[in-house]
């Protein structure tokens, strides 16, 4: 079936013009959601691809061809996650394509979003909260790889192409200069080493939710990796502890770990090599932006 608005190929850019634009992807999300017995299109736009809620209880996930690796990805960690973590993950319901878009319908979680909710949330609310992520990383962590890694790239492999690519993307994200100027010299050195683990790299307040102040689901695995366990701590510690010593330290505490200060150089280069890396919007800490160097950054991000 042939629907206007779906492109066999498309580049980047003309996706986000896509994505912005609902109409034109409203009919082949209805022509889905009428083929899979599920509701009326509710909502729309929300979400990295294209994404719409269809009745009470079902997500649509449609996929520009050249993102399909993060449609593999998704589908295989909704089947690897079922059941499995305290909190909730979505339910894997049908899969699909439309004219080279892969799709998927999964179950809509219960909750509401905690990104808005955050900055309202008092001291030991915040606390609550993030010692109960790092319990759910440590469980996500502790499942079995082996599942995963057809569906991501080498981490070696993935590492190098970050350090290539590093350069580029901080200085259009906005890296200050003095910065920028260090940063070739300091993602060469060394990264976390650990047994590899799921990354979902989605423990981050735009893919959380929470219910009556506790965790209610987690959601969006299309970028994951399998890797080091610290890549997954970015997100709680840039995003939400944002250079609390108390936030910080009840992280640690649910993941079962103690904080190692040595390791903080380690953990700013995967930061800076992050898929998604741009401090201006990750680090959530006042005045950053003036650390002398990446040292003394990473000293305030991780009290």
């Amino acid at each position: 079936m042939t629907v206007p608005g779906l492109p066999r190929d498309i580049t980047s850019a003309a996706f986000d013009a896509l994505h912005d634009e609902p109409g034109a992807w409203r009919d082949v999300i209805m022509s889905i959601a009428a083929g899979h017995g599920a509701g009326p299109v509710r909502q729309m736009g929300e979400g990295t691809v294209l994404v719409a809620l269809s009745g009470h209880d079902r997500v649509i996930k449609l996929y520009p061809p050249f993102l399909r690796d993060h449609f593999d990805h998704e589908c295989a960690a909704l089947q690897v996650l079922a059941g499995r973590l305290s909190v909730p993950t979505p339910e894997l319901v049908a899969t699909g394509e439309r004219e080279g878009w892969p799709y998927l319908v999964m179950t809509q979680l219960p909750g509401e979003v905690l990104l808005p909710l955050w900055p309202a949330l008092s001291p030991a609310a915040r606390c609550a909260l993030l010692s109960e992520l790092g319990a759910l990383a440590a469980e996500v962590h502790a499942l079995p790889v082996h599942p995963m890694r057809p569906q991501a790239p080498a981490w070696p492999d993935f590492v190098s192409r970050q350090r290539r690519l590093c350069h580029g993307r901080q200085q259009r994200t906005g890296l200050p200069p003095h910065l920028l100027a260090q940063l070739d010299t300091f993602v060469a050195g060394p990264l976390p080493q650990g047994p590899d683990v799921i990354l979902t790299g989605e423990y981050t307040p735009m893919n959380l939710l929470v219910r009556h102040g506790r965790l209610s689901g987690m959601f969006d695995f299309g970028d994951g990796l399998v890797g080091p366990r610290e890549y997954d701590w970015l997100g709680p510690l840039a995003f939400l502890a944002a250079g609390s010593r108390e936030c910080c330290r009840a992280f640690f505490e649910g993941y079962g770990v103690l904080p190692d200060a040595p390791a903080r150089p380690a953990l700013m280069r995967l930061l800076l090599l992050h898929r998604y890396s741009n401090l201006p919007l990750q680090i959530a800490h006042p005045g950053w932006q003036d650390a002398a160097d990446f040292e003394a950054l990473a000293t305030l991000i991780w009290p």
